[in-house]
C-alpha cells in the first residue's frame, strides 16, 4: 500500500518537485535520481492533484515528459497556493484546534489551567478513550496563535491569560484589492488565505503576464523579509544548478528584485566573507535560518542605495569594475516614438543627441551582458556599438553576422 497522501510535513520537497520537473527540467521518471522512484510517484500525485487541470505531457525518447499548462488569459487565481495550504497535521493537533476554537466562541480571558478543565469536562468526558493535553501542550498551542493572530495574550499576575481576536475588517469590502494583491503581489498567498474567508470570489481581472511560478517561493520570501523588518543577518541554503552543489551562507539581506520580464525573484544581500553585495536568485534558495542582528543595517541599506543601485542594469551587482557601453542610433522624424522609449527604458543609461536624426545610449554597469538583449531590440537602427568588455563586443558583432549570412544580407 502506499502512503500517499495529498498533506505533506515539509514543503521545501514539494517546491524541489515543481522546480526541478515543471519550471526547470521537464524530466522524465527515468531521469530522476535523486530518491526513489516510489518517492517520485507519490510526489507526482500530489503535484497532479494541486494541478488538476492545470497538467500537460508529450511523449519524447527518454520517456513521458510531465509540464504545467497554464492559460493565463482563463486562470485567474494561482493554482499554485493549493500546495502552500497543504501542510499535515497530527490527529491531536487538529483535535486541540478545533476543541479551542469551539471554547472561545462562547468564553473569553481564560488561563491555562481554566481552558485545559473546560476540555476535559466539556469534551474528552463524553469519549470512552482515554485522551488528554497536559499544560504544556495547551499552553504552546495557545502561544503558536497568538504569534500568528488567532488569540491574544495577557500577563494578570502570574498567569498567561488568553482571548480570541475577533477580526472586526469587513473583506468583502476590499475584494478587488485582496484579488489583486493574491495574483501580483509579493507573499500573496497571504491575499488567497484572506479570500477563501469569502463566500464570493469571482475576480475581474485578467493577467497577460500572470507569474504564478514565484508562489512557491513564498515561505522564503516571508523569511527574508522578516528579517529584513528585524534588522538581522540570515543563514541561507543557495542551491547552484551548474555545480549541483548546496551551500550555506550568512548574509545580510537587503532588497528584494523582482524581473519584469520573467517575473523571476532575487535577494540582493551583503556578504560578509565577500565584503561586498551579491545577488540570489530565490528559487535557488531551499532554507533560511535566523542569524544575528546587525548593528549597521541601515548603512548597508544607504550605501547600496548610493553606491551600487545606481550602476545595476539587472540584478549583478558584485563585479569590481565597471563595464561601459555605448550604441548611436539612427531615429528618423516619423519615428520619435523610437526616442520615447529609449528614454523610458534607459534605466542607469544617459542619451546625448548628436543631430536630429542620430543619438547616442552610454552606460556604466557591472555586467555589460544584461543589456545586451535589450540592445538587440534596437538592432535595425544602430550605426555603430562599442564595449569595454571587448570580448562581450566581439561575440555580440559576431552574431550579426552571423544573422546577415542566414538571411542572405550583404
Amino acid at each position: 500500500m502506499s502512503s500517499y497522501t495529498e498533506l505533506i510535513k515539509n514543503f521545501e520537497k514539494i517546491r524541489d518537485y515543481i522546480r526541478e520537473f515543471y519550471i526547470y527540467g521537464f524530466k522524465s521518471r527515468e531521469e530522476f535520481n535523486k530518491k526513489s522512484s516510489r518517492s517520485y510517484d507519490d510526489e507526482k500525485r500530489r503535484i497532479e492533484s494541486y494541478l488538476e487541470g492545470y497538467m500537460g505531457f508529450r511523449n519524447s525518447k527518454s520517456g513521458k515528459r510531465i509540464f504545467i499548462n497554464i492559460d493565463s488569459r482563463k486562470v485567474k487565481a494561482n493554482p499554485l497556493y493549493r500546495a502552500l495550504k497543504s501542510k499535515s497535521f497530527t490527529d491531536n493537533d487538529i483535535t486541540l484546534h478545533f476543541i479551542l476554537m469551539d471554547i472561545f466562541v462562547n468564553n473569553s480571558k481564560l488561563s491555562v489551567s481554566e481552558i485545559k478543565e473546560k476540555i476535559y469536562i466539556n469534551y474528552l468526558s463524553y469519549f470512552d478513550i482515554e485522551k488528554s493535553f497536559d499544560d504544556k501542550t495547551i499552553a504552546n498551542k495557545l502561544n503558536e496563535y497568538v504569534k500568528i493572530g488567532l488569540l491574544s495574550v495577557e500577563k494578570i499576575g502570574k498567569q498567561n491569560i488568553y482571548d480570541i481576536v475577533v477580526d472586526k475588517i469587513e473583506l468583502s469590502k476590499f475584494k478587488d484589492i485582496i484579488l489583486f494583491f493574491s495574483e501580483v503581489g509579493f507573499c500573496g498567498v497571504i491575499g488567497s488565505y484572506l479570500l477563501d474567508k469569502l463566500d464570493n470570489k469571482d475576480s475581474s481581472f485578467i493577467f497577460k503576464h500572470h507569474y504564478i511560478v514565484q508562489a512557491i517561493d513564498s515561505e522564503v520570501l516571508y523569511k527574508l523579509f522578516d528579517a529584513m523588518s528585524n534588522k538581522e543577518s540570515i543563514i541561507i541554503s543557495n542551491y547552484t544548478r551548474h555545480s549541483n552543489v548546496e551551500r550555506e551562507i550568512e548574509v545580510i539581506p537587503i532588497k528584494i528584485f523582482v524581473s519584469v520580464q520573467s517575473g523571476r525573484q532575487y535577494l540582493i544581500a551583503y556578504n560578509n566573507i565577500m565584503e561586498d553585495f551579491r545577488s540570489y536568485r530565490l528559487d535557488y534558495i531551499t532554507k533560511v535560518k535566523e542569524g544575528n542582528v546587525v548593528n549597521n543595517f541601515n548603512k548597508l541599506r544607504r550605501d547600496f542605495a548610493e553606491r551600487v543601485q545606481g550602476n545595476m542594469w539587472g540584478v549583478v551587482c558584485n563585479k569590481n569594475h565597471m563595464q561601459h557601453i555605448e550604441f548611436t542610433i539612427n531615429i528618423d522624424e516619423d519615428e520619435l516614438y523610437i526616442l520615447d522609449r529609449l528614454r523610458r527604458e534607459k534605466r542607469c543609461g544617459s542619451i546625448e543627441k548628436i543631430d536630429d536624426n542620430t543619438y547616442k545610449f552610454k552606460a556604466d554597469v557591472f555586467d555589460a551582458s544584461e543589456v545586451v538583449t535589450w540592445i538587440r531590440t534596437f538592432i535595425c537602427r544602430i550605426k555603430d556599438i562599442h564595449f569595454s568588455n571587448k570580448a562581450l563586443e566581439d561575440r555580440f558583432k559576431k552574431d550579426i553576422k552571423d544573422m546577415y549570412k542566414l538571411y542572405d544580407i550583404e
